[in-house]
């Protein structure tokens, strides 16, 4: 069978409307990555997109959705240089942190301001 997907564009995670702010906060703030404007004609629907680092799937996508809830099961994985680092900031900005080691691989689970999951892999020794 040929191959028809080659790479991902891009990952979108809802967030409640009105959350850009607290949205730049955390995924700008904490967790370092770079805002991108998003084209006219898409900036009326709100939300906002950050730039992933170069050999990832390129962006995160931030869109508000009316009928918003937090995905709690559902989930993006990063990759993390620090993991201990990024999960004492969390915490330390009163974000839910929940660690844990499962097949030699350290594991980080911090829940977005909105409720959502987000997995956070150490680098293995």
């Amino acid at each position: 069978m040929k191959l028809l997907v080659s790479s991902i564009v891009h990952v979108q995670i809802a967030i409640p409307g009105g959350g850009e702010d607290e949205a730049r906060a955390f995924y700008g703030g904490l967790l370092g990555l770079k805002e991108t404007p998003k084209p006219a004609d898409l900036a009326k629907r709100g939300g906002c997109w950050f730039e992933l680092p170069e050999g990832t799937c390129g962006q995160l996508h931030l869109g508000i959705d009316p009928d918003f809830r937090p995905a709690r099961k559902a989930h993006v994985a990063f990759l993390a240089a620090d993991i201990a680092g990024l999960a004492e900031s969390a915490r330390s900005q009163g974000h839910e942190v929940v660690q844990e080691q499962a097949d030699g691989t350290e594991r980080v689970y911090i829940s977005d301001p909105f409720g959502n999951r987000l997995e956070f892999m150490g680098r293995e020794a």
